[in-house]
């Protein structure tokens, strides 16, 4: 079997490259990691918010081709079903992907008012208003799953799909310092002190900065 390979581009900056790396890392996948340069113009709108871009994250292997978080989440799991991806209770996996499809469906206003950016911190920072919906929201989900499932994970002790799709949003709200409830305080600091993210912030940090824009606003 030929090595998988994983197609990304910024780590600092691409939050759904960093979705498709951490399923790929619970999978257990051996993957090599190919960058695409963030001067290729479709890389660099998506990066911007400006369009979505197909060519990352996409995952080869074993002669299957997949992109989009959601269709490699769902690849993943089917390869490698014991890995936990989904919960095994009919109903919970119902609510983890119905969670997970919100995460990569909407919160339109959070993503462009609160853009990505791991090296960034920005203490006191003012949330507009549109933004602080999406913000009770996603803490109204983590609540709820919190609640029912005991943690620290979303759905547990283990991290599963719906933790990596979250993990974006749990490093937004440190960059720009979102005041939270103890519950979801919590839970940001276990996804950011998760070794997969530990990993991939490090690497965040040496990259270069590329991406003016996305820091000239704050």
């Amino acid at each position: 079997m030929s090595q998988a390979i994983l197609t990304i581009s910024s780590r600092n900056y691409s939050s759904w490259c960093l979705r498709g790396w951490l399923l790929c890392k619970m999978a257990g996948l051996d993957i090599v990691e190919k960058v695409v340069p963030t001067d290729d113009p479709s890389v660099r709108a998506e990066l911007l918010m400006l369009s979505p871009s197909f060519l990352v994250p996409c995952l080869e292997h074993d002669g299957v081709t997949v992109w989009d978080t959601m269709a490699i989440a769902g690849y993943l799991n089917e390869v490698f079903p014991d890995a936990g991806l989904l919960p095994k209770d009919r109903a919970d996996r119902a609510l983890c992907r119905s969670i997970s499809g919100e995460m990569h469906q909407g919160f339109f206003n959070l993503r462009s008012a609160l853009p990505m950016n791991l090296r960034a911190h920005h203490p006191g920072f003012r949330v507009w208003q549109g933004a602080r919906h999406d913000i009770e929201r996603i803490t109204t989900l983590w609540r709820d799953c919190l609640g029912r499932f005991g943690g620290p994970f979303l759905f547990g002790d283990k991290p599963n799909m719906a933790d990596a799709m979250f993990a974006p949003v749990c490093s937004r709200f440190h960059t720009y310092d979102v005041q939270l409830d103890p519950a979801c305080a919590a839970y940001v600091k276990t996804i950011r002190h998760w070794p997969p993210m530990v990993a991939w912030a490090k690497a965040a940090q040496a990259e270069p900065d590329n991406f003016k824009e996305l820091d000239a606003e704050f």
